[in-house]
C-alpha cells in the first residue's frame, strides 16, 4: 500500500469517527502509521485532505450511479438499483452527504465545480425515458424532475440529517445502518407503487 493509499485509508476512518471538525491531522497521521510532516508535505491542511477524500469516494459513487441511469433497465428496476447502491456505499462513506452539505454551505465553489464536472451523476438518459414509459402507459404522468428529486430526497435525507433522524426516533448507530438497509427495498416500493399505472 502507498503512503498516499494508507492517507486516504486513514482519513475516511477518522471522518468517519469524528467528522470534518472533530477530526485532527495528528489523528489520521497516527492511523496511517506515518508522521505528520509526511501528512502535511501531501496534504497541506486538513480541508484539502478532507477534499481529496471526498473526490475519490464520490469519483467511486458517480460511475455506479450513471451506470444504472443509462442501462437499459426498465425504470421501476432503475429505482431499485439506484436505492440499494447509493444507500449501501453511504453506508460504507457515512462522512459523504453531512459533508457535501457543509461544503455547499462553508465552500460552495468547490462543490459546484464538482458537480458541473463531465463524471457527475447525469440522469439525462433517465428522464428521456421516465417520458418514453409514461408516453407507454407503464407509468403514471409525472414530471421527470420530480420523480428524481423524490428519490433523491428519500434515500439522501436520512444520512444527511443522521444526527437528528437518530435523537428523534431514539436509536443506536446499528439501528439507524439496520433501518437504512430496511429501506434500500422499502424506498423503492413506495416510488414505484405510487408511479405504477
Amino acid at each position: 500500500m502507498t503512503t498516499e493509499e494508507k492517507i486516504f485509508n486513514a482519513a475516511r476512518i477518522v471522518f468517519q469517527k469524528k467528522g470534518f471538525a472533530g477530526a485532527r491531522m495528528q489523528e489520521i497521521a497516527d492511523e496511517a502509521g506515518i508522521n505528520k510532516a509526511m501528512l502535511h508535505y501531501c496534504f497541506k491542511n486538513k480541508q484539502s485532505l478532507f477534499e481529496a477524500v471526498f473526490i475519490k469516494a464520490f469519483g467511486q459513487l458517480a460511475p455506479q450511479i450513471n451506470l444504472i441511469f443509462n442501462s437499459e433497465e426498465t425504470v421501476f428496476n432503475k429505482i431499485k438499483k439506484f436505492t440499494d447502491s447509493y444507500i449501501s456505499f453511504v453506508i460504507e462513506h457515512p462522512f459523504l452527504p453531512q459533508f457535501v452539505i457543509q461544503e455547499m454551505n462553508n465552500n460552495p465553489e468547490f462543490v459546484l465545480k464538482f458537480l458541473t464536472n463531465t463524471n457527475r451523476p447525469n440522469p439525462t438518459h433517465m428522464i428521456l425515458q421516465i417520458e418514453k414509459e409514461i408516453a407507454d402507459g407503464i407509468i403514471k404522468p409525472i414530471q421527470p424532475k420530480q420523480l428524481l428529486l423524490d428519490i433523491f430526497s428519500m434515500t439522501v435525507f436520512p444520512f444527511a440529517a443522521q444526527m437528528m433522524v437518530k435523537g428523534i426516533l431514539q436509536i443506536s448507530d446499528d439501528e439507524f445502518n439496520q433501518m437504512m438497509e430496511i429501506r434500500k427495498m422499502s424506498i423503492a416500493e413506495q416510488i414505484i407503487n405510487s408511479i405504477k399505472k
